[in-house]
């Protein structure tokens, strides 16, 4: 949630002082007669400010969106080898098996499994690729590549018997720690390097602009 609401946060914000610096930073396109002497200098010092202060902030929201990715993906391998063992040991129903992984985890991941066994158990849907795709669309912001993963596991589920299923969740789970081990890769000094080229960014506007 806290990532989440910082990148909303962080982008939101950054547009907004982007949006801002230029407007005052255009004060100085206006005639001389329509300016005053004392206020301009200050407004496009404010707006060069308010320029990099932006910048900076979409490279923190970059960096919160990077850590989330990861987030869900550890919350998506859980939930799958929870599925897995209840398959393999307990032959759980489709539909109780995605509602009892949904309640273990509390979290995006846990949302969209809820909201598959809920498709399943109305059936408002032929078959669990389309219920999959209805629970998908209850969290547009659902990071991308969860949302990949969960697309390969409607694809898996329900079509084939239990070793096929159990190896459609083997499959799902192997591209999640993929995924997972990409984004571990230099980790620490890509999130830097988000929030410097952000401000870097911004620096290099104002100057141009001033």
């Amino acid at each position: 949630l806290f990532s989440f609401l910082l990148l909303f946060f962080g982008k939101s914000v950054g547009i907004l002082m982007f949006d801002s610096a230029l407007a005052g930073l255009m004060i100085q396109k206006l005639p001389p007669q329509s300016k005053t002497a004392p206020s301009f200098p200050m407004m496009k010092w404010i707006g060069a400010l308010l320029i990099i202060g932006g910048c900076g902030m979409f490279g923190v929201s970059l960096a919160a969106a990077h850590r989330r990715e990861e987030k869900a993906l550890v919350s998506l391998i859980s939930a799958l080898d929870y599925m897995q063992c209840e398959l393999q040991y307990r032959l759980t129903p489709l539909p109780d098996l995605c509602r009892q992984a949904g309640e273990q985890n509390k979290t995006q991941i846990g949302h969209v499994l809820l909201m598959l066994a809920r498709e399943l158990e109305c059936q408002l849907s032929p078959d669990v690729e389309s219920c999959m795709e209805a629970a998908l669309q209850s969290d547009m912001n659902l990071p991308g590549r969860s949302r990949v993963a969960f697309e390969n596991l409607g694809r898996s589920l329900g079509r084939f018997d239990l070793d096929g299923q159990v190896r459609g969740l083997e499959s799902v789970r192997t591209f999640c720690r993929t995924e997972l081990e990409k984004l571990g890769k230099d980790r620490d000094v890509r999130l830097r390097s988000y929030q410097t080229l952000g401000l870097c960014a911004g620096a290099a506007l104002a100057i141009l602009m001033i």
